[in-house]
Formats: structure tokens, C-alpha cells, sequence
């Protein structure tokens, strides 16, 4: 077997909330275009992310990577 290192894909977002210990809710916001009309629209998705530090707060924005699970909802941890 050889080691291949599988790239993640990271995402960037603004922190919405910081009220949980070690845990920051991050909105990540995208452009998509509906499929018939063909207008655009803003979608956003939210996502539990693993602040080991407790050093994010409201309104920063963060580079976050998904990892192993680490509760329930929590599968994403912070970059940067």
C-alpha cells in the first residue's frame, strides 16, 4: 500500500455564532443559478466547526477543512 494523501477541500465563511465551548457555527455563502429561469440566487449553509482554541468570535472570517467526525453535527475543523 502507498500513502496518498487525500487534498480536502476548503471552504472560507464568517463565524455566526461562538456561544458553544471549542465549537463556532461558520456561514459559508454561495452564488447558484436556478436551473429553469436561469436566475441567480445567494445560498448559504451552515456549518459546526472545532475551535480548539476558543479564539474565534462573531464576525471573523475563517478557512476551515472537513475532518474526522468529531461529534454529531461536527466534522469540520479551523485553518486559519
Amino acid at each position: 500500500m502507498t500513502n496518498v494523501t487525500k487534498k480536502l477541500a476548503k471552504k472560507k465563511g464568517i463565524v455566526v455564532s461562538d456561544k458553544m465551548d471549542k465549537t463556532i457555527v461558520v456561514a459559508v455563502q454561495s452564488l447558484k443559478t436556478h436551473p429553469k429561469y436561469h436566475k441567480k440566487y445567494k445560498s448559504t449553509v451552515k456549518y459546526k466547526v472545532h475551535d480548539a482554541e476558543n479564539k474565534f468570535k462573531k464576525g471573523d472570517k475563517v478557512e476551515f477543512s472537513q475532518c474526522r467526525p468529531i461529534s454529531k453535527d461536527k466534522s469540520h475543523e479551523v485553518i486559519a
